[in-house]
């Protein structure tokens, strides 16, 4: 248990701000009612969608600006998700916007492997002199972040001649059918469409609840290399500096740095899957970098491009030239009106100084998680973690047990959307709200998400005592 989690249940003589009530907003015509309800919709969709596409929230979306979005019935919600992390340049950055609008009026798409175009070598050119590391780089471009996995697999596979790929428990890398494979939970992504690709490892991951140390780790990723993953046989290791789908748990910096150590001595490619925590999400254009480890290939997709679809591999060039001309590419690559985007979303990030507005707005969460928690809800609070903007708060049902609370949770995140705050869970038990609010949400949209959080955290603790 963290000293953050400590100090989150410390009396405090602060009064909880009244949370304000989920309001109908009229004044900009865009976010009016337009006849739609979201009842006729959700029924729409149960007709036409397959039930394994899943929806955090039976609201149908409208409009939306930064921090804010309006459902079809004209319902205002502040958004702590962002898409799942794809907007830390928040929903429909001018700067962005304006970028794809102007590629549109040039070209939508000629396939760069038919002829190619100048956003997507800027972009690349840009990407390769943020990434961490003294080496050169290139950058490839895809559309997803499973297809830029699978493609840093392959990669690695090229340049190794070696076929292995070590994961850990609770990272999360795709829903296609290899990047399942290292993804490390079950339900809901693996569950009953197994087999999974061969030469795919798992090694623990460094955990208090489990009682498992970064020593604990690393030797049970010695072990592995003496029962399963013959090191000489292992192109990569790949792992999320910062737990998504699994937690929002940072990687141990003195982990990481072992993990180089291993991989150059073994002669193991390093690979950092930044999807989720790329881009300034963590104070840092990848989270990475707080370790001070450079890793061989870098994925990235998610707030890369401001909203468009995007995602890339980066990495050292003597790595990345290992693929024959035409073994890399597909269709849609580096889509140029996504490349466009992309190069306004990393310029807005510049300009506005949203890296350092990450690591304060991770400061100030984490200090006000902690007050909501010794207010409202006492001993439930189990960690408040994360880096910069990444944070997550773990819910349990009591500090003894620490047993993970997941039925709580979903009470918290129900009572805050009738209130109007997006959130989104996670985690292996699906115990902790992760916060993923745009970096250009004002300080006032941020603090209303968090006096909605709390009058949430109240009714469901209400709730519960009835």
């Amino acid at each position: 248990m963290s000293s953050t989690v400590k100090k989150s249940h410390r009396k405090s003589s602060a009064k909880a701000k009244a949370a304000p009530q989920m309001t109908v907003v009229e004044a900009n015509p865009a976010t009016k009612p337009d006849g739609q309800t979201n009842a006729d919709l959700v029924a729409r969709r149960d007709a036409a969608v397959p039930r394994g596409v899943a929806s955090a929230a039976p609201i149908y979306a409208k409009y939306a600006e930064n921090a804010e979005l309006w459902d079809v019935e004209g319902n205002r919600y502040i958004d702590f998700v962002g898409g799942i992390g794809v907007l830390n340049t928040g929903h429909r950055h001018p700067k962005v916007v304006e970028a794809a609008k102007a590629q549109e009026d040039h070209y939508t798409h000629t396939s760069f492997q038919v002829v190619p175009y100048g956003p997507y070598i800027e972009l690349a050119e840009k990407l390769n002199a943020l990434a961490p590391g003294e080496a050169p780089k290139k950058t490839l471009l895809v559309t997803t972040g499973a297809e830029a996995v699978e493609n840093a697999v392959k990669i690695a596979r090229a340049a190794t001649g070696r076929p292995g790929i070590i994961a850990f428990t609770g990272g999360y890398h795709g829903r296609t059918l290899l990047t399942l494979g290292m993804t490390g939970k079950v339900t809901p992504y693996k569950k009953d469409v197994g087999p999974f690709p061969a030469d795919v490892f798992r090694a623990p991951f460094p955990s208090v609840r489990d009682g498992i140390t970064v020593q604990d780790a690393l030797t049970g990723l010695k072990n592995l290399f003496l029962t399963d993953a013959q090191p000489e046989r292992v192109a990569a290791i790949i792992i999320e500096p910062v737990l998504g789908e699994g937690g929002y748990t940072p990687v141990p910096f003195d982990m990481m740095q072992e993990l180089r150590a291993i991989c150059d001595q073994h002669g193991i490619l390093l690979i950092a899957d930044e999807v989720q925590a790329g881009f300034g999400r963590t104070g840092t254009w990848f989270a990475i970098e707080h370790s001070g480890v450079a890793p061989d290939l870098i994925t990235v997709a998610k707030s890369m491009a401001g909203g468009y679809p995007l995602a890339g591999v980066i990495g050292r060039a003597d790595v990345m030239d290992a693929m024959a001309p035409g073994g890399l590419g597909g269709t849609y690559g580096g889509n140029p009106v996504a490349c466009a985007a992309a190069l306004a979303a990393i310029e807005a990030i510049e300009d506005e100084g949203l890296l350092a507005r990450s690591t304060a707005m991770g400061e100030t969460l984490k200090a006000r998680f902690a007050e909501i928690g010794a207010r409202s809800a006492p001993y439930r609070f189990w960690d408040i973690r994360g880096l910069g903007a990444m944070v997550a708060v773990e819910f349990v049902t009591d500090f003894d047990s620490a047993k993970p609370d997941g039925d709580f949770t979903k009470r918290v995140i129900a009572h805050a959307l009738k209130r109007g705050l997006l959130l989104l869970s996670c985690g292996m038990h699906g115990n902790a709200v992760r916060v993923m609010v745009p970096l250009t949400a004002s300080d006032a949209i941020v603090e209303e998400g968090l006096a909605i959080f709390e009058d949430a955290v109240a009714a469901a603790v209400a709730e519960e005592q009835k």
